[in-house]
């Protein structure tokens, strides 16, 4: 396992990368949210009081020491370069930075969190991988999320001749591959540009599946040519919908209690 838990709030990745580099997920804990959003919901459109949101939100901010740059997330490919002037809420699944002190901030309550960097540390980005975003619906064939994320951080200026050997990658929680349930469409969507991906569906009823998300963003990343990929296995430690003392479930909870809540990958260059 390459997660450490540090502090009630949230777990730290343990990854090779450089010192300035930092990272943080939060879990469900540490907040002041009532159910069905208990207790450290970041997400301001789950329907939850605009104060409680607020006050998990600036204790993110506290405990990461930084500033957490929400996106507007709509299960696409938009890669956002940016600093301690954007706005939050602008409308992008992924996001880019080298200015220290600003985080790059993905929420999820299911969908996969994806952190990037290279070994010098020179920039960070983060990525929002649900299905849709993850195969690249509406985008050219092949083209998610992941491969939209990789592009921007090949085009730094910051790291000439950047290859993607070299950057680094962390894969934080999602739903796991007991319990993310999909029908053909999602199974075709993958497949139909990579036979490999085949491997990370299970026939479960009736022309359903249990899809492994993780391993889908692992596939696609190796092809894309990353090699160091770190964070979620598929194990059940890593899978929202089984471990619901500390996380958030979309497919969980928002049928049973109505709503759920999110957390936030967040990864960020030190000041120092």
């Amino acid at each position: 396992m390459t997660i450490s838990p540090v502090i009630a709030q949230g777990w730290v990745p343990q990854w090779p990368v450089a010192l300035r580099v930092k990272a943080f997920l939060s879990t469900r804990q540490g907040g002041v949210s009532l159910a069905p959003w208990q207790s450290l919901n970041l997400g301001d459109h789950v329907g939850d009081l605009p104060a409680h949101v607020a006050t998990n939100r600036g204790r993110l901010a506290q405990t990461l020491g930084a500033a957490p740059v929400f996106l507007q997330q709509v299960h696409g490919n938009e890669v956002l370069d940016i600093d301690a002037t954007t706005a939050p809420g602008l409308t992008a699944d992924a996001c880019w930075t080298s200015q220290p002190g600003v985080a790059c901030t993905i929420m999820v309550a299911d969908c996969l969190p994806v952190l990037f960097t290279e070994p010098s540390g020179t920039w960070v980005a983060a990525a929002h991988a649900g299905w849709r975003g993850l195969a690249g619906l509406g985008a050219p064939r092949g083209q998610g999320v992941l491969e939209a994320t990789l592009a921007r951080c090949l085009r730094s200026s910051e790291t000439p001749g950047l290859r993607p050997g070299d950057i680094q990658v962390w894969l934080g929680p999602c739903i796991g591959p007991q319990a993310f349930e999909v029908g053909p469409e999602v199974r075709d969507a993958f497949c139909a540009t990579d036979p490999e991906a085949e491997t990370a569906f299970t026939p479960y009823r009736a022309s359903h599946y249990w899809a492994d998300l993780a391993l889908l963003a692992r596939l696609r990343l190796r092809r894309a040519g990353v090699i160091s990929i770190y964070g979620n296995d598929s194990a059940p430690i890593w899978c929202t919908h089984q471990q619901e003392s500390l996380f958030f479930s979309h497919r969980r909870d928002a049928a049973k209690l109505g709503s759920t809540g999110r957390m936030a990958a967040c990864i960020w260059l030190d000041r120092g």
